[in-house]
């Protein structure tokens, strides 16, 4: 009978304790969520101007950044398949050095053919990281024997801060876009250089067959594709929930999604202790709980009161996918590396579907009902808290 495990896994406790529990790795690991976060959130500030570049409209600007998706969608299960062999290490290299290669060259595109093969790049080039990253940190973790996910997934929220609000001041002080797109590729470089060195090595094994995801496996990512599903609703559709219901001026109308990302930072950044106090199921339970509850403030409260509904989804949600890529590492059923990237994948769909699929359901009833969809989504969280959790 073939062996399923992760070359990784079949370490002895020794070795893995002695190769993955370091302050090393440990260090190397926030550096890549820091890079991933950092670099994907300079290119937000900087899509208004590639829209002048090239003289579209918004309907062909969103044609061109599905590039993004489709780059990422092709990418993350050739990642999944090679870290599974010889462990995160060479893709997250590969996808940090892509990112921070081609953001310049998204701030001077003017052809949109151009700028759909650099986005394809850019997209292939975060998927990459995105699932290397998330499988080395399942194996620093597994060999610190406590929780440390959270905190990874709490330095890429840190980084799409840094990314974000750094590229908007340099672009406010009339930088360059180029200019500004060079600065965060070195400062992107620079964390990923660091971290090099740092980064877990894992000996070469057995390939493993590209399988369909079975099992455990599909019932974490169903639930991956539900959280990433409410944080692309929050981040595309906040701002005009809050205008529909005369909540906030609009010039106010990011602040939904302001609380909704501080609530969640703050929640990953003492994630660790709390899961480490609680446990994984009752990290997903009341995660979900608190999520269905900020919905429901946020639906039927009043006035300001319905901010608060905001905090408690950031809240909620903060620790559910940092669970449910720990469980993925830690089952049996297929290899590590293929079932962190499956959950990576079908969760990635839910945030390229989910936007969409509000907008239909808004159009054919009420945005209002949309949200209150998402809360019964969420509610299965914490109804299959019990199985996800249990290995």
């Amino acid at each position: 009978m073939a062996d399923d495990r992760t070359p990784s896994m079949l370490l002895s406790e020794p070795q893995m304790a002695s190769s993955a529990d370091t302050a090393r790795t440990r260090l190397a690991t926030r550096l890549s969520f820091f890079a991933a976060g950092f670099i994907m959130a300079c290119w937000a500030p900087m899509v208004p101007f590639a829209k002048a570049n090239l003289g579209v409209t918004d309907g062909e600007l969103g044609l061109l950044l599905l590039c993004i998706g489709i780059g990422s969608i092709i990418a993350m299960p050739l990642t999944g398949w090679v870290s599974a062999q010889v462990g995160g290490k060479p893709m997250i290299l590969a996808g940090g050095f892509g990112l921070v290669s081609v953001l310049p060259a998204l701030a001077v595109v003017t052809d949109p053919l151009l700028l759909a093969a650099a986005l394809l790049v850019f997209g292939a080039s975060l998927g990459a990281i995105d699932v290397a990253m998330n499988v080395h940190a399942v194996e620093v973790e597994k060999a610190a024997r406590r929780p440390l996910m959270s905190g990874f997934h709490a330095m890429f929220s840190l980084g799409g801060f840094a990314g974000a609000g750094g590229m908007t001041w340099l672009l406010s002080r009339e930088v360059s876009p180029l200019t500004g797109a060079v600065c965060g590729s070195g400062l992107g470089l620079a964390a990923i250089l660091v971290a090099w060195p740092r980064l877990l090595q894992v000996q070469g094994g057995k390939p493993p067959a590209l399988v369909a995801p079975r099992g455990i496996v599909l019932l974490l990512a169903a639930l991956a594709a539900i959280s990433f599903l409410v944080e692309g609703a929050i981040l595309d559709w906040s701002a005009l929930f809050l205008l529909d219901r005369d909540l906030v001026e609009p010039t106010q109308g990011g602040l939904g999604y302001t609380l909704f990302s501080i609530a969640m930072t703050a929640g990953r950044l003492t994630g660790d202790r709390a899961v480490q106090a609680v446990g994984n199921r009752r990290t997903l339970l009341w995660g979900g709980l608190l999520t269905v509850a900020g919905f429901v403030l946020l639906l039927a409260a009043q006035g300001m009161a319905a901010l608060v509904g905001f905090i408690l989804i950031g809240l909620g949600t903060a620790n559910i996918v940092p669970v449910l890529f720990s469980q993925a590492g830690r089952q049996t059923a297929m290899p590590a590396g293929l079932a962190v990237a499956a959950v990576t994948t079908i969760g990635y769909a839910g945030v390229l579907a989910g936007p969409a699929a509000i907008g239909f359901v808004s159009h054919a009833t009420s945005l209002s009902i949309a949200f209150w969809l998402l809360a019964g989504l969420m509610a299965l969280v914490p109804i299959c808290s019990r199985p996800a959790a249990r290995l």
